[in-house]
């Protein structure tokens, strides 16, 4: 597998460095460019240094009126970072997932190679789709160097509100602790006003559960219900109604291992954001794409030289 050599390891700003398990210890660490480099508001499209953080993005297309709804637990996450881990916002029901804003990427593999995929127009259609295989790879398959990202109107007005909503398919998020409903709605005045009526509107939005170990489970969305009864008592949670996602926290890091089952007993996965044992790294069960995913990293990354560690068959296989 991994050729004699340094081993690679892309950062950003560290808002996610946990997740998925940190990278080899003693790495080399690279750094993406900073900063837009093309915008075109007419045609909705951004194009960005991967080492951009979202609050910069985000003040820059603000100015413009629009928005790419990443939408990152720290505003101090880079783009390449929010990719590379490809965890999607709140947002998730109204405005998709994160693969879905990404248009094009430009990334180095672990041979040298410079390799883009994707285009800067939305109706791309031509080619490998390497920007949604980039999302979600945890930097395995090539340091990413500028990608261009989907824009969209900015809502003049958003609010939540506590209770459940009866337009549910207009919500932009609906979450659910087990005791209340936060329901988010987006929009001109008017109509928020009119899907919430009848909620309790909200001062702040909802937090998620906090803690030292954390998790994120995904289910089918049928399911969130007997995976967050499991979990009662165990750990703290918070779930996406419509999405599939359960939010975990805990303050003991076997609370984690039993979230972890809860999840594969209902035809979930847990990906663990942070804390939790050592040792524990969630893929002691078989992959069915391990194989696949082999294959991917070979063409990729020939020497393994990038982000070794947080590959699953790298440590099962």
């Amino acid at each position: 597998m991994t050729a004699p050599g340094p081993v690679v390891a892309p950062v950003g700003a560290r808002t996610h460095w946990e997740i998925g398990g940190p990278p080899t210890e003693g790495a080399v660490e690279v750094r993406a460019p900073v900063g837009v480099i093309t915008y075109e508001p007419a045609d909705m499209t951004i194009t960005v240094g991967a080492g951009t953080s979202f609050d910069t993005l985000d003040g820059v297309l603000a100015e413009h009126g629009q928005e790419c709804a990443l939408d990152p637990r720290s505003r101090a996450a880079t783009v390449g970072g929010i990719l590379a881990c490809g965890l999607s916002g709140l947002r998730r029901l109204r405005h998709g997932p994160v693969r879905d804003h990404v248009l094009e990427v430009r990334f180095e593999t672990g041979d040298g190679r410079l390799v883009k995929g994707g285009g800067q127009t939305v109706k791309n259609v031509t080619g490998y789709d390497l920007p949604r295989l980039f999302v979600g790879s945890l930097g395995t398959i090539g340091v990413l160097q500028q990608a261009t990202l989907r824009c969209r109107p900015r809502f003049p007005r958003s609010r939540w509100f506590a209770g459940s909503a009866t337009d549910s398919f207009r919500a932009s998020a609906r979450l659910w602790d087990g005791a209340r409903e936060a329901v988010l709605f987006e929009g001109v005045d008017a109509d928020v006003e009119s899907q919430g009526r009848g909620l309790a509107p909200l001062d702040t939005p909802p937090a998620l559960p906090d803690g030292p170990h954390r998790g994120r489970i995904s289910v089918a969305p049928g399911r969130v219900g007997e995976c967050t009864a499991a979990l009662a008592g165990r750990v703290r949670w918070c779930a996406e109604l419509g999405v599939g996602t359960v939010h975990v926290a805990a303050d003991e890091a076997d609370a984690l291992v039993h979230a972890r089952s809860v999840s594969h007993a209902y035809g979930g996965w847990m990906l663990r954001e942070a804390g939790g044992p050592s040792d524990d790294d969630g893929f002691g069960c078989a992959l069915p794409s391990a194989a696949l995913m082999r294959r991917v990293k070979d063409a990729f990354d020939p020497g393994w030289k990038l982000n070794p560690a947080r590959l699953p068959f790298a440590r099962i296989g």
